[in-house]
């Protein structure tokens, strides 16, 4: 992660290494900004020197920030979006997707000894464990599990409101990627979070026809 930083830095500095060579042309091009390609690498090292177990709310936004929105910022140029709408999808869209993600990934996290649920979340639902195979396991996990897929609905709203009002060739990547996790998220909810739990799979024909609808048609 620091030979990545200094990878970083020297792409900036007008001298980039061989293995980015072909980046620096679209980081000129596109406009892509230092700081997000910082936050990527800010965010893989919360999971490789941080124990990160039962965070706060704020830690957990900042991690999705990083490991997720900071892609959306670096994307949205590329995508052609305007600035302030660009951004806003991108902290909308990647918390939503995040917060999925690690909703879907309760049991391979816990075996990896992560537990990304937040502190606040487990506390109203009376779970005082840090321990991520035991919160995985409680029987009460379902009501902390639907507080952050809660926000993770409001985040995919806010971010549908963005893409309708953007040029729809500016969005069609965004809207994919909305759509085929929003049938995730849905599905857990209507499943629930209570162990044991099957890891949501959106179907090969379920995932060509959102492509279909919006890439295409």
């Amino acid at each position: 992660l620091e030979q990545s930083r200094r990878d970083i830095d020297a792409l900036y500095a007008g001298a980039p290494p061989p293995p980015l060579a072909s980046l620096a042309s679209a980081v000129q091009s596109f406009g892509m900004r230092k700081d997000d390609f910082l936050a990527v690498i800010d965010g893989m090292e919360m999971d490789a020197v941080e124990d990160i177990r039962a965070p706060s709310f704020d830690k957990l936004d900042l991690y999705c920030d990083r490991v997720a929105s900071a892609v959306g910022r670096l994307s949205v140029r590329v995508f052609g979006m305007g600035e302030e709408d660009g951004i806003a999808l991108a902290h909308h869209l990647g918390r939503a997707l995040q917060l999925t993600n690690i909703l879907r990934d309760i049991d391979e996290d816990a075996g990896l000894g992560r537990l990304y649920l937040p502190r606040e979340a487990l506390d109203a639902a009376g779970i005082a464990s840090n321990d991520p195979a035991t919160v995985a396991a409680h029987r009460d996990i379902d009501p902390a599990c639907r507080m952050v897929a809660a926000r993770a609905r409001n985040h995919f709203i806010e971010a549908d409101k963005i893409m309708a009002r953007s040029p729809r060739r500016a969005v069609k990547a965004p809207r994919i990627m909305g759509k085929a996790y929003r049938k995730i998220l849905d599905t857990m909810d209507a499943h629930g979070f209570a162990p044991p739990r099957q890891r949501v799979r959106i179907s090969k024909s379920h995932l060509i026809g959102i492509t279909l609808r919006y890439a295409f048609i």
